[in-house]
């Protein structure tokens, strides 16, 4: 039998709270060697379906296995990148996770991936910010969509948010103000520029999927932590050649694969970026630094929380078990 997952269910066992000492323990693990990771490919999807130009990709898909060490079970995510979906009203990310049992290879579990992948991406903001930022935390968010929430909720979990600015070039930012203003304990407002988003800010989110810089190193403080989730690929940049050359420390939580992503890409090498977990035991961000937290995701943060999540789902009796 496999225990079926599905998205409302992955929402009533979700709690940011509880998980984001497991993303940090996955990080931990994956520094210390004690995971399998094999390379992730990505892909172009939808060639010759696009009437107007069939050589045009619609999409990006990902495969995503992984393993921790003594974890009683091992996770392949399948997941799909669609930039375009927004305008459909379709999530830009769509992703599903089977969990297998670890001593003997038999299914355990189809997870809806979607939640999964916002919620450990958005811890990575969380720990990023309430390990290395200054209390309180004043926050620039660039981006309004489904991964800045999460993001901006992470952190709110995570530490002693004050107050938040958001900036996006669409109308997008004045509902997520509103909706994150009424949701949070911390002023929310729509910023009417990136360097007004900026001002006064001691901790930067980018989530986008930008293929040029979201703000000029000239405007962001210093004192700040800069986390960039939105660049994957070396076509996707959020962040400009200043910012990155200004950052005292880089951390990463694939340094190989981080300096492929157009953030990195020729302006630092792998041996120069920190793994992530190094900056749960780091000195907080000094009024005169800049810190950088480059993440392009792994898989070991999607195995680490499908086992999580299979062992409340469990524990609650919540899924529904079908023969497979």
């Amino acid at each position: 039998m496999v225990r079926v997952i599905a998205d409302d269910a992955v929402d009533r066992l979700l709690d940011l709270d509880a998980l984001l000492p497991v993303v940090a323990d996955a990080f931990r693990a994956q520094r210390d060697g004690a995971v399998e990771r094999p390379d992730r490919p990505h892909f172009p999807l939808g060639e010759g379906l696009d009437p107007e130009d069939d050589e045009r990709a619609l999409g990006t898909g990902l495969a995503m296995p992984a393993y921790v060490h003594g974890s009683a079970t091992y996770a392949t995510k399948v997941a799909s990148v669609h930039e375009r979906n927004p305008d459909d009203g379709l999530p830009t990310v769509h992703a599903q996770i089977l969990a297998a049992d670890a001593a003997t290879g038999e299914p355990r579990a189809l997870l809806a991936g979607t939640r999964v992948t916002n919620a450990r991406t958005g811890c990575i903001g969380g720990l990023a910010v309430s390990h290395l930022a200054r209390a309180p935390v004043t926050l620039a968010v660039f981006g309004a969509g489904t991964q800045a929430r999460w993001q901006t909720r992470a952190i709110a979990t995570a530490t002693d948010l004050d107050a938040v600015a958001v900036y996006s070039p669409s109308d997008s930012r004045r509902e997520f103000a509103a909706d994150l203003d009424a949701a949070l304990d911390a002023d929310v407002r729509a910023a009417t520029s990136p360097a007004d988003a900026l001002d006064g800010a001691n901790a930067v989110v980018t989530a986008t999927t930008s293929t040029e810089p979201v703000f000029d190193a000239a405007d962001c403080p210093d004192g700040a932590v800069v986390v960039a989730v939105g660049a994957y690929t070396p076509d996707m940049r959020e962040l400009d050649q200043e910012t990155v050359a200004r950052a005292d420390r880089v951390y990463a939580d694939v340094p190989e694969e981080a300096v492929a992503t157009g953030d990195l890409a020729g302006r630092r090498d792998a041996d120069s970026l920190r793994p992530f977990a190094d900056a749960f035991d780091a000195p907080r961000v000094a009024s005169d630094e800049l810190v950088v937290v480059e993440s392009v995701g792994s898989a070991v943060l999607d195995a680490a929380t499908a086992d999580w999540l299979l062992a409340r789902a469990e524990d609650a009796a919540i899924g529904t078990d079908v023969p497979l």
